[in-house]
């Protein structure tokens, strides 16, 4: 019976730890695609060229990649003694399990909201100008808020390294 109960939370730590590797690695999987299309939306709105069939994907594929990565997350947020921690009775839950518990979450909800909002704007918009402009805005907005959302190694609410191994 108890090695059971053993087994089974070593197979749940194991997994946690896989996934907190994926989730920090992922990141820049995110931050590399929606710079990639900030810049592509930046030239492509000041040359006013066509939003091509590639633009499109990439605009595709860089929603899809903060969707996978916000799944990720949501199953790590289920899985965090930190955030375990933020909503346990314990006086005092500032610092790191008030980071993950609360503010990493909903600003990364309110990220991928902005991506899939500027993602379906633009590819909806009418004009090719309009279609770069409009994700060149929600992209940027995006990409400030996970810039703030990152617990960073140089981050005085939660500091983690930049790649987790």
């Amino acid at each position: 019976m108890f090695l059971n109960i053993f087994v089974f939370i070593n197979q749940i730590m194991s997994m946690y730890s896989i996934l907190i590797i994926a989730h920090s690695v992922f990141r820049w999987a995110v931050l590399v695609s929606l710079l990639y299309s900030i810049i592509i939306s930046w030239r492509g709105y000041a040359s006013k060229s066509n939003f091509s069939k590639s633009t499109d994907i990439i605009r595709h594929w860089t929603a899809t990649i903060a969707h996978i990565q916000f799944m990720l997350g949501i199953i790590l947020y289920t899985q965090s003694p930190l955030v375990k921690f933020y909503f346990s009775d314990n006086p005092g839950n500032e610092g790191e399990p008030f980071f993950f518990g609360i503010l990493h979450i909903i600003l990364m909800l309110i990220a991928v909201i902005i991506i899939t909002i500027g993602s379906a704007k633009a590819k909806r918009a009418a004009d090719d100008v309009t279609k770069f402009k409009t994700q060149l805005i929600y992209f940027c907005i995006a990409i400030i808020v996970i810039f703030i959302a990152i617990p960073w190694p140089f981050s005085p609410l939660a500091s983690r390294p930049l790649i987790r191994y």
